[in-house]
Formats: structure tokens, C-alpha cells, sequence
């Protein structure tokens, strides 16, 4: 990484961590089902968005997830050994087997970490592309977080500050319909993530979130944005499909 250029080499990364991802989760709940950890929270459907992004993104740029956070991890590039060691509580893990399935983080690959508190890490991901600015490198942070979080009053006071600050952060909402069991139309005013963008002075764009191709131009040009010092961007990726 990164791969801004969409070529062969792009695409056999891009399929390779999507397949890498689908296997991890299929492994993992074959290990909660056995019993050898407790519980887990699946992003099987939901491999396209990361791995869209990520692709633009380097070792200095920061990620942060949420409770559903495995495939942000593998995306940024995270040792799947060490991941599947910190889930089954091992010494050899990621956080030395203290944190768990919801509580991955590598500072050195830039994950900054998952978190199990709704919305928790979205100040932090502003935080952090302040910091960025401040010290005037080219770094860029993105936060992902589902609809459920949408709605969370820190969600809309950090887009307002990015907005003001023109600071390179970009919210991606991994928008799956269902939060715990709310579903989005009943919970979400406006029928959309992504028009609240325009609230804060940021461009708000709707993708189909399982598509990585459309993922990857979404992300290529937010990026782009950020490194240019021209402020945020409000991604609402589509992670399901009507039938």
C-alpha cells in the first residue's frame, strides 16, 4: 500500500484482503461457536468498504472502528496471526490478549483501534487529523462507524469542527440498516447519512458498499482531499442491497 492507481496490482490486493477478511470472520465464528471465545461481532457483507479505502491509504495514516472492527484491522494491514491470537486471548496477541475481539489496535501500522462504545471513536479520528494539520504533514485519519452512530451528538459536533477546521479526517458510515434492531428508516431523519454533509461544509457521497470498486474512486478522491488541506468528507457506504 497504498495503490492510488487502479491496475492489476490494485486489484489482486484488493481481491486478496477481501478474501482474507471473508476467512478470518468464517474462522472466527467457528471459534466462538466452539466455545473458545465469547462471542464475536461478524463484518462478513462489509469487506468492500475498508478495503476500498485503505487502498489509498500508507502506514502514517490512521484508521479507527468500532465494535465490528476485524475488517478495518486486516485492511490497514494488521497481522492476521496476531489478531486471531489477541481474539482467542493469547499472550502473542495484538494487545497481548487483554483487549479482545472489540479492542484491536497496531500504532505501528496506524490502527489506531476498535472500540465497543457507539460513536466513541469519532472525536478521536478528528483529534487525530488535527494533530495532523497541526504538525503540517500530509497525514489523513478515517473513522468508520455503522448508522447507529449516525445519530450520536459527537457524530455532528466533530463534522462541525472538521468542517470549520478543514481538517483531514474522513467519516465513513457503514450504513447496514439495522442498528442492534432499529431499522434505518425508522431511525434516521432525511432518509440519508450522507445529505447531513452538507451542514458542515463537506462533500456527502453515497456509495454502494459492496462494491469495492466503487469504494475505491469514493476514497481516492476523499483522500486526495484531505492531503490537499481541503477538508473532510461524509461517506455513507450501502452495505446491503434490496432485492
Amino acid at each position: 500500500m497504498p495503490y492510488p492507481k487502479l491496475n492489476q496490482e490494485s486489484l489482486v490486493w484488493m481481491y486478496e484482503t477481501m478474501v482474507t477478511i471473508r476467512r478470518f470472520e468464517e474462522q472466527s465464528r467457528r471459534e466462538a461457536d466452539s466455545g473458545k471465545l465469547r462471542g464475536m461481532h461478524s463484518s462478513i457483507g462489509q469487506e468492500a468498504v475498508p478495503t476500498g479505502i485503505c487502498a489509498h491509504l500508507n502506514e502514517k495514516d490512521y484508521v479507527l472502528g468500532t465494535h465490528r472492527s476485524h475488517h478495518h484491522c486486516i485492511a490497514k494491514g494488521l497481522d492476521i496471526n496476531e489478531m486471531m491470537a489477541e481474539l482467542l486471548g493469547k499472550s502473542t496477541g495484538t494487545g497481548k490478549g487483554k483487549g479482545g475481539t472489540m479492542h484491536i489496535a497496531d500504532i505501528n501500522k496506524g490502527m489506531l483501534g476498535a472500540n465497543g462504545v457507539v460513536g466513541s471513536n469519532i472525536p478521536v479520528a478528528t483529534g487525530v487529523a488535527l494533530t495532523a494539520k497541526v504538525k503540517g504533514t500530509d497525514q489523513v485519519s478515517v473513522v468508520f462507524f455503522g448508522d447507529g452512530a449516525s445519530s450520536q451528538g459527537v457524530l455532528h459536533e466533530s463534522m462541525n469542527l472538521a468542517g470549520i477546521w478543514k481538517l483531514p479526517v474522513i467519516f465513513v458510515c457503514e450504513n447496514n440498516r439495522y442498528a442492534e434492531a432499529t431499522p434505518f428508516e425508522y431511525s434516521v431523519s432525511g432518509g440519508s447519512v450522507a445529505n447531513r454533509a452538507d451542514g458542515y461544509g463537506m462533500p456527502g457521497v453515497t456509495v454502494d458498499g459492496q462494491s469495492v470498486l466503487d469504494i475505491y474512486e469514493v476514497g481516492k478522491e476523499a483522500v486526495q482531499r484531505a492531503r490537499m488541506g481541503e477538508g473532510p468528507t461524509l461517506i455513507e457506504a450501502q452495505t446491503y442491497r434490496y432485492q
